[in-house]
């Protein structure tokens, strides 16, 4: 989790006003069920390999998410050399009430917060969220990405108000979870309010998660690090009884460059792996069931994030199906010399909650959805720890 301190040639069209919806926005078949998520963080390189895609948006989707410019980057020359092209035509144009789409990759931005020095781009000092987006798009190289810049209730909730926004996942808040305020309230509304999912990262070190302002309300699901590719077992460095554990090390893009990738290890990028592979499970559904619109807005869509061909699937539903998939890894590949925690054989859940999520619960959960093949339940005890963390969670954050 990132701490929180107050926490060719180029051109770009400009769109005089936001669009307003008034009814539901369904996207060409042509294009397809899609997904959007939304990160929330640093800033993001638009010009990485990572985030290219050869289609294009359609335009009811760029008007769904209110887009009001859309900057066609340059797509020659190192990654300073393509900026400064841009800066006159795009960069120094945006504005906090602007959304960009960057034409020609998967990203649509805002910078709502004052005081950036680049909106929306990740800046020289910065980093985090050009990763964080990476880890993302590694789970669902398909999904929508609508990027928020900042770490302020105004950054959550200019995703939160999107109606076609489906997940939300924010990586960043006090060292050692700390119980202060931060974006509960805002992570509210798109929760409880708009039906939306949010993801958010546990601390950094052991301590528990339930006091911590973006893991701990009980509408958020808040994530832990385990060693996918290491020896299976707790993060020791990682917020203790969250909801689920997810891939703690990941190899992620450059902030500062167009190619490059870096090792990197947190619940930062275990959180926007676990929404990730969330969106993956939507958007497959969505297939499935013949939806081709995004979110789960109360009134356009009844709060449910699967809406067709008799199929009704909300937040709810998707979490619940999360919770049964996690599983608890043996404690018998601990490795002493590999700093990890080994998984206890006696309440695993106060390490790393309903267990540990990744590529291989994606398939399990669309079944258990669809109704072809249900999860069994979850042993008594750990229905009972889970229930206890629920439960103080909900008393703390009332």
């Amino acid at each position: 989790m990132l701490l929180l301190l107050m926490p060719l040639f180029s051109g770009c069209i400009l769109w005089d006003d936001p669009v307003t919806i008034t009814e539901e926005i369904t996207v060409d078949e042509e294009f397809g069920p899609y997904t959007v998520v939304a990160p929330i963080d640093t800033g993001i390189n638009v010009y990485h390999n990572h985030f290219i895609m050869n289609e294009s948006y359609p335009q009811s989707l760029l008007d769904g998410l209110n887009v009001t410019m859309v900057c066609d980057i340059s797509t020659e020359g190192t990654w300073q050399e393509r900026y400064d092209a841009d800066r006159a035509d795009c960069w120094d144009l945006i504005t906090p009430s602007d959304i960009v789409w960057f034409k020609g990759t998967r990203i649509i931005g805002t910078s709502p917060d004052n005081g950036t020095e680049i909106p929306i781009l990740d800046d020289p000092q910065d980093g985090h969220g050009t990763a964080v987006t990476g880890a993302v798009l590694d789970a669902n190289p398909d999904a929508v990405i609508f990027f928020v810049e900042g770490f302020s209730d105004a950054a959550v909730l200019a995703a939160a108000n999107q109606p076609l926004v489906d997940i939300i996942t924010t990586s960043f808040g006090p060292i050692g979870s700390v119980p202060v305020p931060g974006i509960e309230d805002a992570t509210k509304v798109a929760v409880v309010q708009n039906k939306k999912i949010h993801a958010g990262a546990a601390d950094n070190s052991p301590s528990p998660a339930v006091q911590d302002s973006t893991a701990g309300p009980p509408w958020s699901i808040g994530v832990s690090g385990y060693a996918e590719e290491g020896d299976d077992q707790k993060e020791t460095m990682s917020g203790s009884y969250p909801d689920i554990a997810a891939d703690w090390t990941q190899v992620l893009p450059n902030h500062d460059d167009i190619d490059g990738y870096h090792e990197t290890s947190g619940t930062s990028f275990a959180t926007p792996r676990t929404a990730g592979l969330l969106s993956k499970i939507i958007v497959t559904l969505r297939f499935e069931y013949n939806d081709y619109s995004s979110g789960a807005d109360p009134i356009m869509r009844s709060g449910f994030m699967i809406q067709g061909d008799g199929m009704n699937i909300s937040n709810d539903h998707l979490r619940d199906a999360l919770n049964l998939s996690a599983w608890y890894p043996s404690s018998s590949t601990w490795d002493p010399l590999s700093g990890t925690m080994p998984i206890s054989p006696v309440a695993p859940c106060s390490q790393v909650g309903w267990g540990v999520v990744n590529e291989s619960n994606v398939q399990p959960i669309i079944d258990h959805l669809k109704g072809v093949s249900e999860m069994a339940p979850r042993p008594s005890d750990v229905v009972m720890c889970m229930e206890a963390n629920q439960a103080i969670r909900e008393a703390y954050w009332s």
